[in-house]
This record gives C-alpha cells, structure tokens and sequence, in this order.
C-alpha cells in the first residue's frame, strides 16, 4: 500500500474506521525538520509498504491536524508520527526524533 495524503476529518474518520493499524505522519511544508523527517519516515515506508501510511501538511489540513490531536488525546507537533493500533495511538514520535531507527524499534 502506498501513502496516501489526506486533508479532510472525513477522510481520515473513514479510514480510522477500516483501518485496524496505519501510521499517520503530520508535517510541516515550511520546516527544515519535517523535511528531514519526511525523508526518514518515506525511507522506513519503502520497506514496509503493507503498513497503511497516511500524512498530511499541517497548513493545508489544521482542521483535520487538531481533530487527531483531539481524537487521540496526543499533544500536536509537527513534524509528528502517530501509530495507531485497535482505535488508539499506542506510540508517537516528533521533530528529530523521527528516524527510521526509531520507526523499527517501535513498529517493526
């Protein structure tokens, strides 16, 4: 499976509703560390390609960005990765943090 960006809280409650296990990458279009992030977590993705992968740009999609935040009770940051297991964040990462060591260790 591919990442799929997704902007509306329409989209991303039908997914959090079919979806058992996906990964949500929040970013920034304007940070140097999301960049940076986005290249760790796209390299950790290319390896685990049947993970369900979602991300959006907290610019285009605040609305959505709060309501995760919201939803899941995990303090907004950006860059942020959100694994969701069963209908709850079971471990999230942010800013430099986001490696693809830390994406192994904790998914797998």
């Amino acid at each position: 499976m591919s990442q799929q960006k997704i902007i509306t809280v329409e989209e991303f409650e039908t997914i959090a509703q079919e979806q058992q296990t996906f990964l949500i990458f929040k970013a920034s279009t304007t940070c140097n560390i999301s960049e940076d992030a986005f290249v760790e977590y796209n390299t950790y993705m290319s390896k685990n390609e049947s993970l369900p992968s979602y991300y959006l740009y907290v610019q285009e999609a605040r609305p959505l960005s709060n309501h995760i935040a919201e939803k899941y009770g995990v303090r907004h940051q950006s860059p942020q990765v959100l694994y969701v297991q069963n209908g709850e964040v079971t471990w999230n990462e942010s800013h430099w943090r986001i490696t693809v060591d830390s994406l192994t260790k904790h998914i797998g």
